[in-house]
This record gives structure tokens, C-alpha cells and sequence, in this order.
């Protein structure tokens, strides 16, 4: 089954270079274009998009706001969201995250990362490499703008599971927290998922971002 992707960009001309690269993938499928952020979230709740590949800086209602609408919604609650960004460190990235987004990427990335990108966050992954983590929290994410979704004490967690949240906000995927700490695969899988429930994440993403705004694990300084 083919992973069904909805374009949200202004620009018509970078719409359809999208279009035609996702389209070449066998295994991925362009289902919609919007060019705001209000006609990006109607198409999500029409077209039944997995993934939405969302620009930031749109006219009327921007992809931050767009994201937020349509992960407030409990009906779109198996859409992913991977934004496109000029600028890979803009603060608005982190607002996006907090919003819901499952990810991001600069805009001049290489064909092949995004439609793996596009894979990546449709499996419920966040694509959120160790460095970008690192930077985006240390330089934008204060405690002072309040957790992303009021998360669940910490205390929820067995020590297992908090070991594996630290991991995962450091950037490791599930097979490196795997070989790190001699688990399977699934049973690292299991363990962070356990977590996210737990605590209420919408996915690894907002995990990530829960485990640093808990002071369970610290941003190096940048």
C-alpha cells in the first residue's frame, strides 16, 4: 500500500517539483496540493493523507498554524507531518515541533532524503538527527514557554523506559538503541512506545521534546 502524501507550499512551480519526485517512487503516492495552510487542513480531512509535507511561511494561515490544526484534530490523528524549511535552525522548526510535527527538513536537501523522510515519519518516527536535536533545543526551547501538551510525570515511567526516552532525544533510531543496549529491535520498539503512551506523546518527536523540557536529559551548549 502506498504512503499517501499532501504538498502544502505556495510556490506552485516547487509544488509540482515535489509532485513529480514523490510521485516516481513506487511505494509513494501524491493524493492533493494545497497552497496555504488552511486549504492544506481541508485536504488532509478530505484526501486521507499519511503524511503531510508542509512549507512554513504560507500566505493567510502559515504551516505552523496548519499543523496545529491538524494535530489538534482527533480525526486526523494518524497524519504525520514532515515541514520544509529554508533555514534548518529558524526557530519557527521548534514551533512547528511543539505543534506537532513529526519532523523537519531544509529545503535543499537531496531527492533521496526527502522521499526517505517522507517513509520515515509515515513509520511514526521523528526525523530529528542528534545535532539538530541538540542545537534546536539549546537555542530555542526555553522553559519558560511551558511543556508542549502538560506530559505526564516522568515518574510514570519504569527505569527501563526512561533509559531508552534518553536515548531517543539524544537521536538514536530503535536498531541503535538496540545495539547500544544488547535488546532486539522489538523490544526496544516496545519500550518507547510504552513511553509515548505514557506520557502522551503524539510520537517521537514531542518525546524528544518532553525529554528535555523534563530535565531528563540536557541540550550541550551551542
Amino acid at each position: 500500500m502506498s504512503v499517501r502524501v499532501l504538498l502544502a507550499d505556495d510556490q506552485v512551480l516547487i509544488r509540482r517539483g515535489f509532485r513529480a519526485l514523490v510521485d516516481s517512487a513506487p511505494d509513494l503516492e501524491v493524493v492533493g496540493e494545497a497552497s496555504d495552510g488552511a486549504e492544506a487542513v481541508a485536504l488532509a480531512r478530505s484526501t486521507r493523507a499519511d503524511v503531510v509535507v508542509m512549507d512554513i511561511r504560507m500566505p493567510e494561515v502559515d504551516g505552523i498554524e496548519a499543523t496545529r490544526r491538524i494535530c489538534a484534530d482527533d480525526d486526523l490523528a494518524g497524519v504525520r507531518i514532515l515541514v520544509l524549511t529554508t533555514f534548518e535552525l529558524d526557530d519557527h522548526v521548534v514551533d512547528a515541533v511543539r505543534a506537532g510535527a513529526s519532523g523537519f527538513l531544509g529545503k535543499g536537501v537531496e531527492p533521496q532524503v526527502l522521499l526517505d523522510a517522507i517513509r520515515t515519519v509515515a513509520a511514526g518516527e521523528a526525523l530529528l538527527s542528534p545535532r539538530a536535536t541538540r542545537t534546536l533545543i539549546s537555542r530555542y526551547l526555553q522553559p519558560a514557554q511551558g511543556p508542549i501538551a502538560a506530559p505526564r510525570s516522568l515518574a510514570a515511567l519504569t527505569e527501563r523506559e526512561r533509559e531508552l526516552v534518553a536515548l531517543v532525544a539524544e537521536g538514536l533510531s530503535n536498531d541503535d538503541i538496540a545495539a547500544r543496549l544488547v535488546l532486539s529491535p522489538l523490544t526496544a520498539k516496545t519500550h518507547v512506545n510504552r513511553a509515548m503512551v505514557k506520557l502522551g506523546a503524539r510520537d517521537r518527536a514531542q518525546l524528544v521534546v518532553m525529554a528535555y523540557q523534563s530535565g531528563l536529559v540536557r541540550a550541550d551548549p551551542v
